[in-house]
């Protein structure tokens, strides 16, 4: 049989497969349009209904969605019974040697899905502001402290890698805010603080986000709260800023505002190439620009031995594409007053960059998968040949009176046999040749928030926005308030 002929009816009879195959992002295509239509209810019909994110390794993301979706629609109940059975996920953090090794002879999205570090923090938000809007004040503080420990991980993490995402301003920022609803100035100072200072050695802005002038103000205000003074004057002084000292015996406001869809995850194919000349192998990124991959560093896993006989191999990795590419323009109303929001959260900017600092590290596991598959597709190749001249041999000694024209004919069919399952095998690896394109579809791309002095009794706010409103009414109470909106 021709090549050209195996190949195309080898093509034919693995089409079901490559289909099975498709996309995450495909196979959630009437979600993400739900989503952008604000359809949330039919969303959530999606999402139950969804047999791929039911599945044992998509789980997570199936409490994510659905977590997310319900605090859209305002059961914050309900929200935070599936959060919470993924923050249970993510506790267990499970691998098994089994889909590991599943994982390396397909592609990751066999793996279970541990979600993004940034998506960690999202899920302690949601929490607090769920447990907040049911007015269980000692849950969110419970909250809070889980930021610091998913903090320290993340700090122990990216040790010594203060350019990279070691910790998260945003969350320390939310953190501060319910110690202060708590009354717990203490705390709230620490955590106002611990923000400052990540924005500041980060040169005053972090992951798309400028320090925000109200995180300087609250640092001032908890350590005057507090007594300290030396604290008081050194911000006071740092900041330019004043002691707000208006009456606030009717509480106050921190409202925050989402908007936008998150980025999405694509796949991009990388050609990596050995380039004599240079005695290493590289890759190409976007720009044209060549990068050196030295696979005898001890970084990369992958001896260069194992690819002496290729000139080059492809592999998949994934990408972010934004869907939401700027901010809405806000404006505050409340008691005669307007109020401008400040950003406080850009996940245009974070997701992308953080799976970035993750490139040599999918790099690395793309490429002990390829070399997985090579070994395989070699071992199908040989073993099979090997079963097929067994074959032969033992007819050969049933028949007497062979030729020697005969025996070769079928030693050279035995190698075709090989050939062959060693081509399927190539033509099956290359199908399931992936990356892992799967996210937390429902977040939003940007969080702003305001904070507002309340007048006693019913206090409208009106939200006004790309020539849309948008009104919320807040009882006026002592202390701090936390609500939320998403701006449609």
């Amino acid at each position: 049989m021709k090549l050209k002929s195996q190949r195309a009816l080898i093509v034919i009879l693995l089409m079901p497969f490559v289909y099975s195959c498709s996309s995450y992002n495909s196979l959630m295509s009437d979600y993400s349009a739900n989503l952008k239509n604000a359809s949330f209810v039919h969303a959530i019909g999606n999402i139950e209904q969804n047999k791929l994110l039911k599945k044992q390794r998509n789980k997570l993301l199936y409490n994510f969605e659905l977590g997310r979706l319900y605090y859209l629609t305002n059961n914050e109940t309900l929200s935070n019974q599936y959060l919470n059975e993924a923050d249970d996920m993510l506790e267990s953090n499970y691998k098994s040697v089994k889909e590991v090794a599943l994982s390396n002879l397909t592609n990751p999205m066999m793996e279970n899905y541990r979600g993004e570090e940034f998506e960690y923090f999202m899920l302690n938000f949601y929490k607090a502001i769920n447990y907040l809007s049911l007015g269980k004040t000692d849950e969110s503080v419970v909250e809070a402290r889980r930021i610091t420990l998913s903090n320290d991980r993340l700090s122990v993490k990216k040790k010594d890698n203060e350019n990279k995402y070691y910790q998260d301003a945003f969350a320390l920022n939310l953190q501060g805010m319910i110690y202060e609803s708590a009354g717990d100035y203490n705390n709230a100072f620490i955590s106002y603080r611990n923000a400052y200072n990540v924005y500041s050695q980060a040169g005053g802005a972090y992951f798309g986000v400028s320090v925000p002038q109200q995180l300087k103000k609250d640092l001032l205000n908890t350590a005057s709260k507090m007594g300290f003074d030396e604290d008081e004057e050194k911000y006071r002084t740092l900041f330019n800023e004043k002691l707000d000292t208006s009456n606030k015996e009717n509480g106050e406001l921190i409202l925050f505002m989402e908007e936008g869809n998150a980025p999405v995850k694509e796949e991009n194919k990388i050609t990596i190439f050995n380039a004599p000349l240079q005695r290493s192998w590289q890759y190409r990124d976007s720009y044209g620009n060549a990068h050196d991959c030295n696979f005898n560093n001890p970084q990369f896993l992958v001896s260069a031995s194992k690819l002496s006989d290729l000139s080059y191999f492809t592999i998949a990795l994934p990408y972010y594409k934004l869907v939401t590419f700027n901010q809405l323009s806000k404006t505050i109303l409340l008691n005669e007053k307007t109020f401008q929001p400040e950003l406080i959260q850009n996940l245009n900017t974070l997701a992308v960059d953080v799976l970035k600092e993750h490139f040599i590290n999918d790099l690395t596991k793309a490429s002990i998968r390829f070399v997985t598959k090579r070994l395989m597709e070699k071992g199908v190749s040989s073993l099979t040949e090997k079963i097929a001249e067994g074959t032969s041999s033992k007819n050969n000694n049933q028949s007497k009176g062979v030729s020697d024209k005969q025996s070769t004919e079928k030693d050279s069919n035995a190698k075709l046999i090989g050939q062959t399952a060693g081509l399927i095998a190539n033509i099956a690896n290359n199908i399931t040749e992936k990356a892992d394109t799967r996210s937390w579809l429902s977040l939003p791309a940007y969080i702003s928030y305001i904070r507002v002095p309340l007048q006693a009794g019913e206090n409208n706010i009106s939200i006004q926005y790309n020539g849309k409103t948008t009104s919320l009414k807040v009882e006026s109470k002592k202390g701090l308030q936390i609500r939320s909106v998403y701006l449609r």
